[in-house]
């Protein structure tokens, strides 16, 4: 659910690497530090995590581009260094900590991720140059990716001696099977768009001067159906994989009582 709580500053947001506009049913998130090809730092993915808590209940769906020519080159390289990225951040200060403490500050950095998923909001990541890392797995977190012709998508975290640890692995296992995922993963090489496509990794590529008119293609034929439909929809196809089948029956027949109770009870 919304944290109706949580109130964003967009000077905040700003020195995060983000930009965030909400209009009407849609929210742009863009992923802006161009001058970084839009290099991911623990600030922006708390700043992610808190667009997610703040949404308001109107939004039914969600954007997420990078400003320039990439997507997001993933995590800041700076970050490894002692002086870390613009506001401090570095593995420094946590390398050597407590497992717990680690597992906490993953877990934040994760939320940033995961609310992408929920039911009530259709994500679109709208991808264009590099999707490196952190930002393939962004991407991934997404329910839908529409790419210009010359994305890239790449898994480097193990190129780094690191592993994925942003939510991507799941999806990507779902999306091209074990073994193509390993293959992926293990030896960090670039996607093309292309390839993407044919993996299902995209559900449209496009010339790149044509991106923005195709998300918002995409965007008007979402919110041009039912709002509680679409909801109930999506939380019955994202149990659909985990399910038997009488027990995604029995998830059919609850959504649809309660569709039919609001439809009569609105009539």
């Amino acid at each position: 659910m919304v944290n109706s709580t949580v109130v964003l500053d967009a000077g905040e947001l700003a020195a995060a690497g983000l930009l965030l506009d909400i209009d009407g049913a849609v929210a742009t998130v863009t992923l802006n530090r161009p001058e970084r090809r839009n290099a991911m730092t623990f600030a922006m993915w708390r700043g992610l995590a808190r667009i997610g808590d703040s949404l308001p209940e109107s939004v039914r769906v969600v954007v997420l581009q990078g400003a320039g020519p990439s997507f997001s080159a993933g995590i800041d390289l700076s970050m490894f260094q002692p002086a870390g990225a613009e506001g401090g951040d570095s593995f420094f200060n946590s390398a050597g900590a407590d497992p717990a403490d680690t597992d906490r500050l993953i877990a934040g950095l994760q939320e940033g991720y995961t609310w992408l998923r929920r039911p009530e909001i259709v994500s679109i990541a709208a991808v264009r140059g590099h999707a490196i890392g952190g930002g393939f797995q962004l991407a991934l977190a997404c329910d839908l990716r529409v790419l210009a012709d010359d994305a890239q998508f790449c898994m480097k975290e193990t190129a780094l001696g690191l592993v994925p640890d942003l939510t991507g692995t799941k999806p990507l296992v779902e999306t091209v099977g074990l073994s193509r995922a390993i293959e992926l993963c293990l030896t960090a090489r670039t996607v093309h768009a292309d390839e993407a496509a044919r993996l299902g990794l995209a559900e449209l590529v496009v010339p790149g001067a044509e991106l923005d008119g195709a998300v918002r293609d995409l965007t008007g034929a979402l919110l041009a159906v039912n709002p509680g439909a679409a909801v109930a929809t999506k939380r019955l196809l994202q149990q659909a994989s985990r399910n038997s089948l009488e027990e995604q029956a029995a998830a059919e027949r609850r959504e649809q009582a309660g569709r039919l109770k609001e439809l009569f009870s609105a009539s």
